[in-house]
């Protein structure tokens, strides 16, 4: 492949960057470049704008209402928003129960669901991991009986489902659940699509390290899910879930966010903390900022060459993207950790006012204030990068098993 951009390339990543100086708001940029808390009206706000512009999707095709943009468009639209302070799109019905409506779903579900994801009507979330099943998904429990009565078939859905991302907000759940016992756990298991506002709903916070309420867990008693919301056939669910996953491990690489992460690493080591020399021109430190530097270059290259075989290929991700998970994530860790590290003992008091926007400072670290107050709390957060959307350890076998055959 070419690494070079074409003259047409470049015109539309102008194209980009003009429209995001023109639209992004500026207090949902400053929020973001400052790692300051979003709300719910952030992200639904910048969906809107994106889908008033025709860019709701960058991949989805325009049979679809996407953009039917080419890979490199793609990623120089994500470098760009990042680079921006935009906001992430939500990845869940975006990037994850979207593909599998428009590969696996009937012609109704997909005119009914796929308009409301990509205009930021509705808002999705995930139901895969359960307690005691979550590196070893096929084993869930959370069952769903089929019954056929004269006020429609329906299935009734009891169980539990955790490390529940945003879903205090979502409209929509995408679970999977257990419609049968018999054969191997993965060929009992179906994909449903249930409306969060049902009877029989509990939704849970659980409290992070940094004390934010970012995950929960949801609980289902005696959930009624009509049997039209069911994806593909029943008991066929762990194929959609694969494919799922492939598109999930593909986006946590977050190559465009590392990017300006990178970029605020080399702003907080120019600085003199304390009367001090900037940390920048100790040569170990340095060297590490070059190391992290280096590899995220070789993972845009890789992350552009695993984009662009699936647009050639219209298949999700295959085994390929348990790389870009692996490294992706190791490197969003490595950049917190330095930005940690430049800002030394200004970096280690975690104040949660501070993520509120408009907090006017503290006085133990005045002049550091605005960018230091955030950043143990995203230190924090980050931690979880190698564990979600299948631990590391599980990517490392699955690229063991399906790419080196061993």
């Amino acid at each position: 492949m070419d690494l070079n951009y074409t003259a047409e390339e470049q015109a539309f990543r102008e194209e980009v960057r003009s429209f995001l100086q023109a639209k992004l708001p500026a207090d949902i940029s400053s929020k973001v470049k400052n790692h300051k808390r979003l709300a719910k009206d952030d992200f639904v706000r910048w969906q809107k704008i994106l889908f008033a512009q025709g860019w709701g999707s960058a991949a989805w095709p325009k049979v679809f209402g996407g953009t039917g943009w080419n890979a490199v468009q793609q990623h120089i639209f994500d470098e760009e928003c990042a680079d921006a302070g935009a906001p992430l799109q939500l990845p869940f019905g975006l990037k994850m129960v979207a593909p599998v409506i428009m590969a696996f779903g009937n012609p109704a579900q997909q005119q009914r669901f796929l308009p409301r994801i990509i205009d930021g009507t509705d808002w999705w979330c995930q139901g895969y991991s359960e307690p005691g099943s979550g590196s070893d998904l096929a084993s869930l429990k959370t069952k769903a009986e089929r019954v056929n009565s004269t006020d429609g078939d329906h299935y009734v859905v009891n169980g539990q489902k955790t490390w529940n991302t945003l879903g205090q907000h979502a409209d929509w759940i995408f679970c999977l659940v257990r419609t049968s016992t018999e054969g191997r756990q993965q060929e009992g298991i179906s994909f449903l699509l249930i409306d969060m506002k049902t009877p029989g709903i509990t939704v849970r916070p659980i409290i992070m390290l940094d004390g934010e309420h970012e995950i929960n867990e949801v609980w289902f008693e005696d959930v009624k899910v009509p049997v039209e919301n069911l994806i593909g056939e029943e008991n066929k669910g762990w194929t959609y879930a694969k494919f799922l996953l492939g598109h999930e491990r593909t986006g946590i690489a977050g190559v465009g966010r590392s990017k300006r992460e990178l970029k605020k690493l080399k702003g907080i080591a120019a600085k003199e903390i304390a009367g001090g020399k900037p940390l920048i021109e100790d040569m170990r430190f340095r060297d590490r900022v070059a190391q992290v530097e280096l590899e995220l270059m070789a993972l845009e290259i890789t992350n552009l060459r695993v984009i662009s075989a699936e647009g050639e290929k219209k298949r999700a991700p295959g085994p390929e993207a348990s790389i870009l998970k692996i490294k992706g994530s190791e490197i969003q860790q490595m950049l917190t950790e330095l930005q940690m590290q430049a800002l030394g003992h200004y970096g280690l008091p975690y104040i949660e006012e501070a993520l509120d926007a408009g907090w006017g400072g503290d006085e133990l670290m005045p002049t550091y204030a605005d960018y230091a107050a955030p950043l143990s709390g995203h230190y924090f957060n980050f931690r979880k990068t190698t564990i979600y959307g299948g631990s590391n350890e599980i990517q490392k076998n699955i690229i063991s098993q399906m790419i080196l055959g061993l």
